[in-house]
């Protein structure tokens, strides 16, 4: 990297010939052709053979090298040599001659790329070589010993630099790619010319040639490693906007050239300042640039153990989960090889440890430095870690040692470890590693032991954490415990059960495991598909499986139950929780012989009742992910299902009616019901009774995850309109009736219904695109757009929606509307976006249909009011019929923000209450006209009569009648 020195003439004495060109000297960008001379001859020759190909260049620099200093210095000997009767002028404007050749060529011939090579490896090779001549006379560091080799390059530079403003862009490219590879090639420069070099650079990082772009930076992110910003030139306008390395990173950041980023990818230096944005290239857009962070940038920073742990967590998951096989490939290779190395360390040479083998106690740290017990579950990025480094390290594979001692002293590290090499072993390789199972791995019945072992502990810690609540070490050796017993779960099934008395063994242990309500939800699910695995796979060992969990159900619901229950009916029976958070607690059990709880047994009681009915449900719910077979075949799901399912999602608890329902739980179920409710199961029978189902759910507030309400709100919207349901009497006639019901309701449906209103319009635009595409006549089946955006308007007015105290219709008027306001404020956001312009025409048109009301909240009519008018003044929007929409909202949201104003300012004066009570002001009015008159509309004469009907309805409320009209028919239809 050079450094910047102060040039000081200094000549070795007796050995340097005068030289008729002085070090300031500048040769010329197109020097004048001179008669042909036996010098230039021999340099020709040389540079004819450095275009041909790299592996000769030292040869010939050390040739070229013989001429310079024949030309440079006095002869030591009486023997002539090459460059004997020339002058260091001569070899100089030679040497520059023959480098300014190269300038023009394309950057897709290689002999210009591999002149500029040689060019620069000479000049490091004779600075190096005058250094030795100097000796001990070139040790000043602060100093830049005038030599041959330093004018050499200042006058290169110097002819090359004028050449990097050229027209010609290859010019362009090959000058500043000349001087970048010279400036990495030299060790120091001159001070002037560093300044000349750094300006010349930084112009070139805006250039509009990317090739150019991307020499230049490969220059400056050398000079940034070592620069230290000093004073600026008056004339330099980019060192006004920051230091060096600032624009550099702004360069990183937003260059659209992804050689350009690469570049300095690998150039700039690695520091605090620059390590994080050189980290988020691994997300860049480029392949070939994320590569380049794992494969070059990653590996020469060092330990990895100085990166922060999220931050090793994310580069190992965009690395291995990349879109590009060659970026996954490299960050295997980068966890495998240089991550496993900075753990288990590198021995030195000729230690006696070196043939030591694999270090077992390096991978376990590796594995605790990517935080396994969070990396290591199911979908974490731990498990492809591991499995490419399996694959990738042979001596790991064939070397590890699964003793008792290991399986008796289970860390997270060491259980994830083990099953990441089961899983490796039984997936990988088309069976060419199962051998290795039985040579590691515990047979059936010793696992059985170890995970007995286990479970117990765990058992035994969450026990001291309900104990001592609030105790964090306690609940980190839990979760390491729970982390160890769900590895060993991992294994377990995958284990062959042709050995009976393993089989039984595992299936004791598992159905014991199975009836402790306070093992945690992820070891229970374990639990359960480990019991499917141990059950045969027909139909005799599903209804085995099924009545070995519901035996398992009963046993956890009946440690709530003050007596055995009677029968398995009445044991699901309590899942009908009266426990209300409004009607308090549960009253207590008054009988005989048993005295009255108290108000915190009871609360207790009702707690532990709802714990465990969620637990009961989460069994279940595990175990219908397994079953294939018929459900109302089995007499034991039919009873689980009345008995314990269909009370919990009628249950007053919140809690146990989400985990009752299964959708937020489980997003593959809601997904089935959306795609019913769109008909993609090309059934009518299958979207009715899904469409009914959905809308009771919504209806009856069943569902109340926000997500899921929202999903299902706008299948069902989308589902109302289009054509395929036309002929679906089922389906029209149930939302004909829910969706006004559910929209009137509540003002909480109505916002949900706010939310929906414009992605629905988006989906029903394409679907009548779709539509006419087909040459198929839509109108028949589907009504118009702007008939369903009024119907979307109309299921959000505020003056529909119910409320428990009767209001006259007098008062509706000044209803709070906010969610008006709201679909006001989505419908600029949509109009502001990248949308057709059919749809901003028709999304406009909506605007002119909201209610506007004074009751609404003053902070959202002036947020409204202030997005209004900045839409208007940026006329967003071009036809006359979406600005007069947009017109209507503007002048009915300054009316009331105007009120809400003067109303503010108001004197405490009776008698000026009364006149500003009485008639608008003078101000009022000339403020409203300016409102209008200050906006710059377009083709006036199109809008002229609109605006003067606008005036004249301005004390007047917006009419719905066609809102009101329109809904109606489509609700009919």
């Amino acid at each position: 990297m050079p450094a910047r020195t102060t040039a000081r003439p200094r000549r070795a004495p007796g050995t340097s010939r005068p030289s008729g060109r002085g070090s300031g000297a500048s040769a010329s960008a197109e020097p004048t052709d001179t008669p042909d001379n036996p010098l230039r001859q021999r340099i020709c020759s040389i540079f004819g053979d450095a275009q041909k190909t790299t592996a000769t260049h030292r040869k010939l620099a050390v040739n070229l090298r013989k001429i310079h200093e024949a030309c440079c210095y006095e002869p030591t000997t009486g023997k002539a040599s090459q460059g004997e009767g020339f002058d260091e002028a001569t070899f100089n404007k030679e040497f520059v001659r023959c480098v300014l050749k190269a300038m023009p060529v394309k950057k897709t011939e290689s002999a210009g790329e591999k002149i500029i090579k040689f060019a620069g490896f000479f000049l490091r090779h004779a600075s190096d070589k005058d250094y030795e001549i100097l000796g001990d006379q070139g040790a000043d560091d602060s100093i830049l010993p005038e030599t041959p080799g330093t004018r050499l390059a200042a006058e290169v530079l110097e002819a090359v630099l004028p050449l990097m403003t050229a027209k010609d862009k290859f010019v362009r490219f090959r000058a500043t790619q000349l001087v970048s590879f010279t400036v990495n090639s030299l060790e120091a420069i001159d001070d002037d010319l560093f300044q000349k070099l750094r300006y010349g650079l930084l112009k070139r990082i805006r250039d509009k040639e990317a090739m150019v772009r991307s020499q230049a930076v490969l220059g400056l992110g050398r000079l940034a490693g070592n620069h230290t910003e000093g004073g600026n030139d008056s004339d330099d306008s980019d060192d006004d906007q920051g230091g060096l390395l600032e624009k550099l990173l702004d360069v990183l950041k937003n260059d659209p050239a992804a050689d350009v980023r690469k570049s300095l990818l690998v150039t700039l230096p690695i520091t605090q300042a620059t390590l994080p944005l050189l980290l988020e290239r691994a997300r860049d857009q480029d392949p070939a640039t994320r590569r380049t962070v794992y494969s070059r940038l990653l590996p020469s920073l060092g330990d990895f153990r100085h990166l922060s742990l999220s931050m090793r967590e994310k580069l190992l998951r965009w690395g291995l989960r990349d879109r590009d096989e060659n970026v996954r490939k490299a960050a295997g290779r980068l966890f495998r090889e240089r991550w496993i190395e900075d753990c288990a360390g590198v021995p030195a040479e000729g230690d006696q440890q070196a043939d030591a083998g694999p270090n077992f106690d390096g991978l376990l740290e590796l594995l605790e430095r990517i935080d396994v017990i969070h990396s290591g579950v199911e979908n974490g990025v731990a498990l492809e870690a591991m499995k490419g480094f399996w694959e990738g390290r042979p001596d790991y594979r064939e070397n590890v040692e699964l003793d008792n001692t290991f399986w008796e002293t289970l860390s997270a590290e060491s259980a994830f470890m083990a099953r990441s090499y089961n899983d490796f072993c039984r997936n990988e390789g088309n069976g060419k590693y199962e051998r290795l199972i039985d040579e590691k791995l515990p047979e059936v019945t010793r696992l059985a032991f170890y995970l007995e072992r286990y479970l117990q502990v765990l058992a035994e810690a969450i026990k001291r954490v309900n104990q001592q609540e609030g105790d964090e070490d306690e609940e980190e050796d839990t979760t390491e415990q729970e982390f160890i017993v769900e590895q060993l779960l991992h294994i377990a099934m995958t284990c062959d059960y042709s050995d009976e008395v393993g089989r039984r063994k595992m299936f004791t242990l598992m159905r014991s495991s199975l009836s402790n309500p306070d093992m945690p939800d992820e070891v229970t699910k374990l639990t359960i598909e480990v019991l499917q695995g141990i059950c045969s796979p027909d139909a005799a060992g599903e209804r085995e499986f099924c009545s070995i969990v519901l035996e398992a159900v009963t046993d956890v619901h009946d440690t709530i139950m003050d007596e055995p229950a009677e029968d398995e009916g009445e044991s699901f029976h309590s899942a009908r929780s009266e426990i209300s958070s409004e009607s308090g607690p549960a009253k207590t059990n008054k009988r005989e012989g048993k005295p009255e709880l108290s108000e915190e047994e009871a609360r207790d009681k009702a707690v532990k009742e709802i714990l465990v009915n969620m637990k009961c449900l989460h069994i279940v719910q595990c175990m219908l992910t397994h079953v294939a077979g018929n459900l109302q075949d089995n007499t034991d799901l039919v009873a689980m299902l009345n008995n314990l399912v269909v009370p919990a999602v009628r249950s007053h608890e919140a809690p146990v009616r989400e985990r009752g329902l299964l959708l937020t739980s489980t997003p593959g179920l809601l997904k089935v019901y959306l795609k019913a409710v769109k008909g993609n199961a090309k059934s009518a029978e299958v979207q009715a009774a899904a469409t009914v189902a959905a809308t009771k759910l919504l209806l009856g507030r069943v569902v109340s995850d926000l997500e899921a309400s929202h999903d299902l709100l706008k299948s069902l919207v989308v589902a109302y309109f289009d054509p395929a349901s036309a002929h679906n009497q089922t389906v029209r006639q149930a939302l004909n009736y829910f969706l006004p019901v559910f929209c009137y309701s509540r003002p909480d449906n109505q916002d949900l219904m706010r939310s929906v209103a414009l992605e629905s319009l988006h989906a029903l635009l394409n679907v009548r695109e779709n539509f006419e595409d087909d040459d198929v006549d839509v109108d028949e089946d589907m009504v118009s757009l702007s008939t369903i955006g009024a119907c979307l308007v109309d299921w959000t007015d505020p003056r529909k929606c119910y409320t428990p105290i009767l209001i006259p219709d007098a008062d509706k008027r000044n209803v709070n509307g906010d969610v008006h306001l709201e679909l006001a404020m989505d419908i600029l956001e949509r109009l502001n976006s990248n949308i057709s312009k059919e749809e901003k025409k028709l999304v406009a048109s909506l605007l002119g249909k909201l209610y506007i009301s004074p009751g609404s909240s003053p902070d959202r009519l002036r947020e409204t009011y202030t997005e209004v008018s900045c839409a208007v003044e940026d006329g967003i929007l071009t036809d006359a019929t979406s600005r007069n929409a947009l017109y209507k909202v503007h002048v009915s949201l300054g009316k009331i923000v105007n009120g809400l104003d003067e109303s503010k300012a108001a004197p405490t004066d009776l008698r000026a209450s009364v006149r500003s009570s009485t008639a608008p002001t003078e101000r009022q009015d000339t403020e409203d006209r300016s409102g209008l008159e200050s906006t710059s509309i377009p083709e006036e004469e199109e809008v002229a009569d609109e605006t003067a009907a606008l005036k004249k309805e301005e004390d007047m409320s917006l009419d719905d009648e066609g809102v009101t009209e329109a809904g109606n028919d489509t609700q009919a239809s």
